[in-house]
């Protein structure tokens, strides 16, 4: 049907029922006049992205970051070193 030079008026019909305009709009499109109305009448409000805040503070986040890391460490490191003492003790 994109490729066809005329549609059928019954076709045409039903496609501008489906679509739920008049066959005379199809007829009578211009890509020309609809992007005349949307540049004219579509506005994007960014006001809410301008108003973004954050709800939480930045630097606490790093920090309980920095300290739930070193608490990791601590972890690990007291596991190896009981590792250490575990092998050294068999060993001996």
């Amino acid at each position: 049907m994109e490729n066809k030079e005329t549609i059928e008026k019954d076709l045409l019909g039903q496609v501008a029922k489906i679509l739920g305009v008049t066959p005379e709009a199809i007829e009578n499109f211009s890509e020309e006049a609809v992007l005349n109305v949307i540049g004219n009448t579509y506005h994007v409000d960014n006001s809410s992205a301008v108003n973004y805040g954050c709800t939480f503070n930045p630097l606490d986040k790093l920090i309980e970051s920095y300290e739930e890391n070193k608490r990791l460490y601590e972890r690990l490191l007291q596991a190896e070193k009981e590792k250490i003492a575990y092998l050294e003790k068999l060993i001996k």
